[in-house]
């Protein structure tokens, strides 16, 4: 009887432990949906995992700044990525709410490059009804993608 108990109370840890360890290729659903993403991370929120670039604005020094949008959470940031080498001087990409396409500015949030050769991105901005753009800054010379 003893060996009997023992058994199942061991099957059963077992089963309770499994319970709780997620499983390779588990989905997490988004923390956050629309204007209730606005400034906050999209790794941090699991709004990165359906995450598709919907516009990008490469300027003459290589820098690129893409637009990405992810459709779990209604909500767009800026990906960069510096080319490779030092920079100098600080640059900065920038994601953009508008109401309509170049008109009724809403709100934006930007990111600095990474001073070496790499990737970063900025905090989101929410809502499925509002245009997106992607801007790079770089010495006081601006260049944007077109609207999404």
């Amino acid at each position: 009887m003893k060996r009997a108990l023992a058994k199942v109370a061991g099957v059963s840890a077992a089963a309770m432990t499994m319970a709780l360890v997620p499983l390779a290729g588990t989905s997490y659903a988004a923390g956050c949906s629309g204007s209730g993403c606005d400034n906050l991370g999209p790794v941090s929120q699991a709004c990165d995992g359906d995450a598709t670039t919907k516009a990008t604005a490469i300027n003459g020094n290589g820098f690129k700044a893409e637009l990405r949008w992810s459709g779990a959470c209604q909500a767009a940031w800026v990906r960069v990525t510096s080319p490779s080498g030092s920079q100098w001087w600080p640059r900065y990409g920038s994601i953009e709410k508008w109401l309509g396409p170049g008109s009724d500015f809403q709100r934006s949030l930007t990111v600095q490059f990474p001073y070496q050769a790499g990737g970063d991105w900025s905090n989101m901005l929410g809502g499925g009804s509002f245009y997106y753009r992607v801007c790079i800054s770089d010495n006081g010379n601006v260049t944007c993608s077109n609207f999404w």
